[in-house]
C-alpha cells in the first residue's frame, strides 16, 4: 500500500512561483510513474504532468513550460515546481502513482489529499 502526502500549497499572486511536494511511504516508489493532477474550482480533475520510473517527463498542453517535475528516488519524493502561475491555476493538486506512465487517471491506484494552490491576480 502507498500513502503519498502532499505539501507546499498555498496563496501566490500572478506571476509568482510554489514548488509542491509529494512524500511516498513504500519502499517500491522507485518502480512507480508519478503524476501530479489537478482540480480547478467547480471543474473535473485534469492531468498536470507526470515522470516516469526513469526520469522522464511530460506535460498538459496548458503547462506551456511554466511547471517542472523531478523526483529524488533517495527520499521518495516528487516535486512540482510552478512559476510564472496564473489565477486559472488555482485548484487542489493531487500527487498521483501508477505502475505504468499515463496522462488519464485511471492507471493511478494511490492518491494524495491534495494541496490547495490559490492564485491570485
Amino acid at each position: 500500500q502507498v500513502q503519498l502526502t502532499e505539501s507546499g500549497g498555498g496563496k501566490v499572486q500572478a506571476g509568482g512561483s510554489l514548488r509542491l511536494s509529494c512524500a511516498a511511504s513504500a519502499r517500491a516508489f522507485p518502480n512507480y510513474a508519478m503524476a501530479w493532477f489537478r482540480q480547478p474550482p467547480g471543474k473535473e480533475r485534469e492531468f498536470v504532468g507526470v515522470v516516469s520510473r526513469t526520469g522522464g517527463t511530460s506535460y498538459a498542453d496548458f503547462v506551456e513550460g511554466r511547471f517542472t517535475i523531478s523526483r529524488d528516488n533517495a527520499k521518495n519524493t516528487v516535486d512540482l515546481q510552478m512559476t510564472s502561475l496564473k489565477p486559472e491555476d488555482t485548484a487542489v493538486y493531487y500527487c498521483a502513482a501508477s505502475p505504468a506512465t499515463a496522462t488519464d487517471a485511471r492507471p493511478y491506484f494511490a492518491w494524495g489529499q491534495g494541496t490547495l494552490v490559490t492564485v491570485s491576480s
